[in-house]
């Protein structure tokens, strides 16, 4: 093979096979320069309804709409090739029944170009998993945190601590049992993380909760510090590019006040230059 060449992209199968092997990698993405930049150093791409919050300045993810996914998708897709793109299917899409997840998730993936799709729940979600998978649509699940429903656990609180850790690990055998190809693991206890990675056949993500995960995911304009509105605890910040990008658009508006942008070298001669004899 061509030291060239590029990797085929995985598939949801190809993450299951994953298991117990090399961690897995994903960040989000919601813009085509985005994923261009993560392309060659993701397993997948995450396109997330933190989208919402972190390009919309939503106060939670609930007001992301379906047009929306389409739009960022269809976005991502454009800078992918070596990853696989999972695009979430955002709230109120999938939740009523069944029938509703797979016309929303095949729409989704239609206009798309996902791999496959992500939706929010353990065991009140088991039954439409499996019929999503039946029908030929690969789902990741997410367990945890569910930030879809932060109004019915009270905010953004860790999730399975205590009495609430056999909830927890019953939503995981639940949405392994149904089908999944793997399963977020958001803001839960390293411990429980840990026991749920041994104990289920299919690769665990986390984030929030333990370096013993199949896989890591954060959001990308978290770990770059762009979204500075508050740090969740798990955030490793790997630059800090918001201040970086406001320092160089301060230094513009004070170069435009003072005329002295654009310069010779950024502005057009009235006439065209003159090209020499040919030799």
């Amino acid at each position: 093979m061509s030291a060239t060449a590029r990797k085929k992209a995985p598939n949801a199968e190809d993450i299951r096979a994953r298991k117990g092997d090399d961690p897995l990698v994903s960040l989000t993405a919601y813009t085509t320069p985005m994923a261009r930049l993560m392309d060659n150093h993701c397993d997948f791409v995450l396109v997330g309804d933190s989208v919402g919050m972190v390009l919309h300045g939503l106060s939670s993810t609930l007001g992301v709409t379906m047009e929306m996914m389409i739009l960022h998708g269809q976005a991502v897709a454009r800078g992918l090739e070596a990853a696989m793109m999972v695009i979430d299917m955002p709230f109120a899409s999938y939740e009523e029944s069944p029938e509703q997840a797979f016309r929303n998730a095949a729409h989704l993936m239609a206009e798309t170009g996902a791999g496959a799709v992500k939706l929010e729940g353990g065991v009140e979600m088991a039954d439409t998993i499996r019929f999503l998978v039946k029908r030929g649509i690969p789902v990741m699940a997410h367990i945890g945190l569910t930030p879809q429903s932060i109004n019915t656990l009270g905010g953004y609180k860790v999730q399975g601590r205590d009495e609430q850790a056999e909830a927890v690990l019953a939503d995981a055998h639940a949405v392994t049992e149904a089908g999944a190809f793997s399963v977020v693991l958001e803001k839960v206890p390293q411990g429980l993380a840990d026991q749920i990675t041994a104990g289920i056949a299919i690769p665990t993500i986390g984030i929030g909760a333990s370096a013993g995960c199949d896989g890591q995911i954060l959001v990308v304009d978290d770990m770059l510090g762009f979204f500075t509105a508050f740090k969740p605890k798990f955030v490793k910040r790997y630059a800090d590019l918001g201040p970086l990008a406001e320092a160089a658009i301060a230094e513009y508006a004070a170069e435009v006040r003072a005329r002295n942008f654009p310069a010779a070298e950024h502005v057009f001669a009235d006439h065209a230059p003159t090209k020499g004899p040919k030799s």
